[in-house]
Formats: structure tokens, sequence, C-alpha cells
């Protein structure tokens, strides 16, 4: 299973990092196209905003891999190490849940809603851009799912908060 999740996080980290770089050299070419060709360029624009909003859901789903998402560890670490593990297990149902509601099922129904709908600039359906809320909440399912099999198992591997 730790090949299976290393596998899946090393194809997201490499997505977001691609993303990334994509935006930052979009964001070079809209600057000089604006100041230095005196003719910006409108689809860059539009492009980098998708690509912030890919890289922020596809870096989500790598905090839930490392369940690195918001909780307050001050105040489980006052309980024994059932009732800790029955809360770290309660928080990962809680993401699942989330996910399988408003990324899954209102992920899919924007994106069959946005189809019909075309960007401005690029002229391609808007729902091709919002496919990526179902894929992540897809895979916010799937390391939620790992993630109780370790804490069930003892394999607490969540990153210290620095």
């Amino acid at each position: 299973m730790k090949a299976f999740r290393d596998g899946i996080t090393k194809i997201l980290n490499g997505l977001a990092g691609i993303s990334f770089l994509a935006m930052v050299l979009l964001t070079c070419w809209q600057v000089l196209t604006r100041y230095v060709l005196k003719n910006p360029s409108t689809w860059s624009e539009e492009l980098v905003s998708y690509l912030f909003a890919w890289m922020s859901l596809l870096g989500a789903s790598i905090v839930t891999c490392e369940r690195g998402h918001m909780n307050i560890p001050i105040i489980v670490e006052k309980f024994s190490a059932s009732v800790q593990k029955g809360l770290l297990c309660f928080g990962e149902i809680i993401a699942f849940l989330f996910s399988a509601v408003i990324l899954v099922y209102g992920g899919i129904q924007i994106t069959s809603l946005a189809m019909g709908q075309m960007t401005s600039s690029l002229g391609v359906p808007i729902g091709i851009f919002y496919i990526v809320l179902p894929l992540c909440g897809i895979l916010n399912m799937i390391y939620t799912v790992l993630n109780i099999i370790d804490i069930l198992n003892d394999r607490n591997e969540q990153k210290e908060a620095v």
C-alpha cells in the first residue's frame, strides 16, 4: 500500500510542479506581451487562473495524503491512545465525507453543467477545467481510507507542525 500511495503522490507532486512552472512561464509571457510588445495576451491570463486552481486542489490532495490538514493536536493529546485513534479516524471520516459530497458529487454536477459553456479567451469548455474537482475528491477519498488503515495499524506518520 505504501508503494501505491507513494506512486500517486509522486504523480501529484509532478502535476503540481508542472502547473506551477507553467504558471511562472505564462506570467512572464504576460509581462513581456504587455510591457514590451504592447499587445497584452488575454489567453495566458485566463489559463494561469485555471492552472492556479488546479495546483491548489492537487496540493490539497497532497496535504490529505500527509495527514497535514488542520487539526488541534493539543486537545487530542489529552486523551488516551485508543480515544486518540478514534478522534484521528473521525477526522479522516469527515474529510472523506467532504470529499465525497462536495468534491466528487458537487464536482461532477458543476463539471457537467459547465461543459456547455466556453471560456472567453481560450475557447475551451469550462467543464474541462472543473474536472479537477471530482478527480481530487476521489484522490482525497483514497488517501483518507489509506490514512484510516495506517491509524488503525499504528502507523501514525503524520507530519509534525513546525
